[in-house]
């Protein structure tokens, strides 16, 4: 992204249209958040003594990935984010255009500034990206094939990682073999692999993410050369309607819902019919079971949940998000919502072959307007991007939903074995400590057991945990600001655009969004034209309240949101470009989408009428 060195204050003048965010410097903290700072390491904060630098820089709020404020332990998403995404495009590949993300928190929330490489080094990384690149996009099959059993190992080292009591004294039977360890060797150094596991699964997730988009962004590029007035979202086209194992968990709740009927089931998951009424959720299941052919659905319910209820509700960045396999009633509510629909006689399934028909058509129409020699050309990175698209969705189900799944569950089996020793009030009282205070706090407490007396974190954690839910709870009081500091001239760096969104025109609509009270304007996301009321969803916790026919306004939209995508008309986000995952899970789903509006959230009320072209990219304030 281009910047220019300046300093601002945020300030505007009283009249005119505003030309700058606030500076973090000079943003007024909420009651209550006061002190918030010491709650996060020092690395990720906007420190006073680098003032001027980061005030000469453009911050967006990141929003597409950290909607809520952040507890302290779970910083540890952001920050392997933005080291692994640098290693990868600065170290392993050498991405000509751009280097990595600065990461800061600030007042909560993550935010972004990209790295661009100055323009004048830029043509010495080409040789080097190309060989390196061109190694990956070769064998780019087999390569993810190994990096399936690269992720596959590692989770099966995640879940073999144990936090369990200490014992009274080692068994006889380790003197014996003179093994001159305790139980704490253990302890410290399955929480230190623990980490080490979850920085080799963010390196994973970046080994492959941003060549993906390289190859994407290739195409965009060529297309927008050979055809000046393409629209962004015609090649978006081009390479929709392809399989993807991040739909796999909703597919499947679709075919158990489609075996239900079949069966003669529906009654029992929808609490209709004959027999006694509604079970809740978790007499569900034994209700099916009593049926005459209860026991072959139950056999197909549980086939399928290894590995495809390793899913949240949630994107797999908090530690509180809800996993389909820990909690059965989030399974079982998509079901009867599909139970519903089938019975109402609707069409459950994605419009796969409407789908890749369109994406022939349009690329197919835009082939023919070349000439010979360079349709070659074309057909060539249409093929590529097509070939690497599915790795862009799928490794969002193998990182984030299943391998964060587990780390975030081996990090509340560790918190709840400190919380029974008293170090904090609550199971999950860990989350509000930073990974290296946790480390600090695991030894206390192992080098109070290995010494007989009592350690120090009892009496000197409950009332700091204290002091920062009360914090995390005044920040999440208020909305974060969409970006900070005075946007550049022009918005050039390329994934910034991608896949948030970040382009000059959408951080304009921003600034003048702050005060203005009419129509939004984002990004053309996903075709359609749809109107209805809209439903203010900030968290999957919400998602239980959404109605047929209304429209979805969300800062952002995960991927496993799409469950709820059939009862809603329209999506509306705060954040995200044309390659963003609510994007694409909308065009997979044929549902208009309108991304990047900045404000979207804040601005329109659940209840308000509102109509949503995906197509032009405007959302309409109707009442």
């Amino acid at each position: 992204m281009a910047t220019q060195p300046h300093t601002t204050s945020g300030a505007h003048p009283a009249s005119g249209p505003r030309t700058a965010f606030i500076s973090p410097y000079e943003h007024p903290v909420p009651a209550g958040a006061e002190g918030w700072q010491s709650m996060y390491p020092y690395h990720v904060l906007f420190q006073p003594e680098r003032r001027e630098r980061d005030e000469s820089r453009f911050w967006f709020c990141d929003s597409q990935h950290w909607p809520t404020v952040l507890k302290p332990f779970e910083t540890v998403g952001p920050e392997l984010a933005a080291k692994c995404l640098g290693q990868f495009n600065t170290r392993h590949f050498l991405v000509p255009p751009a280097n990595g993300m600065d990461c800061r928190i600030h007042q909560g929330y993550v935010y972004l500034s990209p790295i661009v490489v100055p323009q004048d080094e830029v043509p010495a990384r080409v040789p080097e990206f190309l060989r390196r690149a061109g190694h990956y996009f070769q064998h780019w099959d087999e390569l993810v094939d190994n990096w399936k059993g690269k992720v596959l190992d590692t989770i099966r080292e995640l879940e073999a990682l144990r936090f369990t009591e200490l014992p009274e004294v080692q068994p006889y039977e380790e003197i014996e073999r003179g093994l001159g360890l305790d139980a704490t060797d253990a302890l410290l150094g399955g929480y230190d692999r623990l980490l080490a596991l979850c920085h080799r699964a963010w390196q994973y997730h970046f080994e492959f993410l941003n060549l993906g988009y390289a190859a994407y962004l290739d195409l965009f590029q060529a297309c927008r050369q050979w055809f000046p007035n393409i629209p962004d979202q015609a090649v978006a086209t081009m390479v929709q309607g392809v399989d993807m194992e991040l739909f796999r968990p909703d597919d499947e709740l679709k075919r158990l819902a489609k075996l239900a009927v079949e069966l003669g089931l529906e009654h029992r998951l929808t609490g209709s019919g004959p027999g006694p009424g509604p079970a809740p959720e978790r007499d569900t299941l034994a209700a099916v079971a009593r049926e005459p052919r209860g026991r072959e659905w139950l056999d197909a319910w549980e086939a399928v949940q290894d590995p495809w209820f390793n899913f949240t509700s949630g994107n797999g960045f908090y530690a509180g998000d809800r996993y389909w396999r820990d909690d059965p009633a989030l399974p079982l509510g998509y079901v009867r919502d599909y139970v519903l629909r089938l019975r109402r006689g609707e069409n459950v399934d994605r419009r796969v072959t409407e789908l890749v028909a369109e994406r022939d058509r349009v690329s197919g129409e835009y082939a023919a307007l070349l000439d010979p020699d360079r349709r070659g050309d074309f057909e060539a990175k249409l093929r590529l991007a097509r070939q690497v698209y599915p790795y862009v969705e799928n490794h969002n189900f193998y990182i984030e939903h299943w391998s964060m799944g587990v780390f975030w569950r081996k990090v509340r089996d560790l918190s709840s074995l400190l919380h029974r020793a008293g170090f904090w009030p609550g199971e999950t009282g860990m989350l509000y400590l930073t990974r290296d205070e946790a480390r600090g706090a695991l030894f206390d407490f192992a080098s109070g057991w290995a010494r007989g007396s009592a350690p120090v974190g009892p009496d000197h954690w409950p009332p700091e945990v204290d002091r920062r839910r009360r914090i995390v709870r005044a920040l999440a009081a208020q909305p974060p600001e969409p970006a900070l500091n005075r946007p550049p001239a022009a918005v050039t760096e390329p994934f910034s655009i991608m896949l948030w969104g970040i382009t000059s025109e959408r951080v304009a609509s921003w600034l003048a969004g702050l005060a203005a009270t009419g129509d939004l304007s984002g990004l053309a996301a996903s075709p359609g034209l749809a109107d209805g009321p809209a439903r203010i969803v900030r968290s999957a916790d919400e998602l239980d309240l959404v109605q047929d026919g209304e429209i979805l306004v969300s800062p952002v939209t995960a991927p496993s949101w799409a469950p709820v995508f059939g009862r809603v008309r329209a999506t509306v986000t705060d954040i995200g470009g044309v390659m963003s995952h609510a994007a694409i899970v909308c065009r997979e789903y044929s549902l208009p989408a309108v991304t990047g509006t900045g404000t979207a959230s804040t601005r329109i009320r659940t209840g308000q009428r509102i109509r949503v072209d995906g197509t032009a990219g405007t959302v309409t304030l109707l009442d």
